[in-house]
């Protein structure tokens, strides 16, 4: 954990009992409001893509108008549209406010001076306390450039009522996970459920794999593109990862499905796993998301310790942001732990403050229970690494996953990638 601005040794939060609940603090009388310049108005670009996180969104962002007197417009973009826009109107026409990711995908925006530093709001309001480590999540050479919103604990999530019936356990080792597959396709099931439409989820089970049989030093080694794709080290990863395609163990045309079609094929009792983040429940009916288990990826290295993929949006004021302060004091308001643990509570996130309302939902309880078990933890392939090398990676593993035999030429492509991109 040489950098922290991306990668953090997990302390599990601390989380008091609060009296006033999430449903009464969105009214701004009910809060003491910091305080507020007198300005025109606050715009925010928003990549959040559930209806019922926008809607919090839009209730803090009301009640902080009622409270200031300011004008919040927020304007909604697709999340993966985002990905690409950001690149440009953070260069022109620059919001005040805008949503991303932290990490190494932060920090290319920082190096090329287009997010303010926020260093001075940090301090105002004390953030450092009650953030912890999760502030080096956002923190460039000593200097805060945005703020930390919800944490994603990624791991594999079954179904309970289909494991309880069919007298199945969480695999813990890699073999268990072989014998699961098996045991589930013999079910009519796919083993683990996979769709790498959008790329990113082949990019995490590689994350994943690499921290099970590297750990965490290798696995951040290649991330900063100090170890080179056709290292020695990775063989036993891609090894083990073409055993697993060879025998049937991920869906079949995964690259025609998105996350949101795999998780709902696990919803649907079509797949035994998947390996997500606690968003998965978007996949599963309301009325059935009490059925989500959780459990980690299998151990494949026996006796290493484990890490994980712990991985943080994050909230910015771009430098070119007309109204500065007038962003400075939304986040204020937004950031208070009340209104924050509101926002984050939508999307089953662990919170970055330890002082967030306790959670409502079980999935957010199971990953602060295990992330106190967790030696250290990286965020995700696409924020730990060079976002253009990011692309390359996303690109190469859903290809892997297609064609295992084109493995050499993919490694070498990446390589010759690396050298170019990290200059080595």
């Amino acid at each position: 954990m040489k950098d922290l601005t991306s990668r953090l040794t997990f302390a599990a939060p601390s989380r008091r009992q609060f009296i006033v609940g999430a449903g009464t603090v969105l009214a701004g009388a009910a809060l003491s409001a910091p305080a507020i310049a007198q300005s025109s108005e606050v715009t925010i670009i928003s990549n959040i893509g559930d209806a019922g996180q926008r809607g919090v969104l839009q209730k803090i962002a009301d009640a902080f108008s009622k409270e200031s007197g300011t004008k919040v417009t927020i304007n909604n973009m697709d999340h993966e549209a985002h990905k690409t826009a950001i690149r440009s109107y953070l260069v022109v026409g620059a919001p005040d406010v805008c949503f991303w990711f932290s990490g190494n995908r932060m920090k290319a925006f920082v190096k090329r001076g287009l997010f303010d530093d926020i260093s001075d709001l940090f301090e105002k309001e004390g953030y450092q306390k009650p953030l912890g480590q999760t502030a080096g999540a956002v923190t460039v050479d000593g200097k805060q450039y945005g703020l930390p919103l919800a944490g994603l604990l990624w791991g594999m999530f079954y179904r309970k009522d289909v494991f309880a019936e069919k007298g199945w356990t969480p695999p813990q080792t890699m073999d268990e996970l072989f014998a699961l597959g098996e045991k589930a396709k013999s079910a009519g099931m796919v083993p683990v459920s996979m769709g790498t439409k959008e790329m990113w989820p082949a990019a995490g089970w590689f994350d994943h794999m690499n921290l099970r049989i590297n750990g965490l030093d290798k696995h951040l080694e290649l991330m900063d593109g100090k170890m080179a794709y056709t290292d020695p080290a990775l063989s036993p990863v891609f090894d083990k990862w073409q055993e697993m395609i060879k025998a049937g163990m991920f869906s079949p045309n995964h690259t025609s499905s998105g996350w949101e079609q795999a998780a709902a094929a696990l919803a649907q009792k079509k797949a035994a796993m998947m390996d997500l983040g606690g968003f998965i429940k978007y996949g599963f009916p309301a009325d059935q998301v009490n059925q989500i288990g959780y459990a980690p990826f299998p151990e494949i290295a026996p006796g290493l310790a484990r890490y994980e993929d712990f991985s943080l949006n994050s909230v910015h004021v771009p430098a070119k942001a007309k109204n500065k302060q007038g962003a400075r004091d939304f986040l204020a308001f937004f950031y208070k732990p009340e209104n924050l643990g509101a926002f984050i509570e939508a999307e089953s996130g662990v919170p970055p403050r330890n002082d967030c309302p306790p959670s409502n939902d079980p999935l957010v309880n199971a990953a602060v229970q295990s992330l106190k078990s967790v030696a250290g933890s990286a965020q995700y392939y696409d924020r730990d690494t060079d976002p253009d090398m990011a692309q390359e990676g996303l690109k190469a593993f859903q290809e892997f996953m297609v064609k295992p035999e084109r493995r050499d030429q993919i490694l070498q492509r990446l390589e010759t990638t690396r050298k170019r991109i990290f200059k080595s």
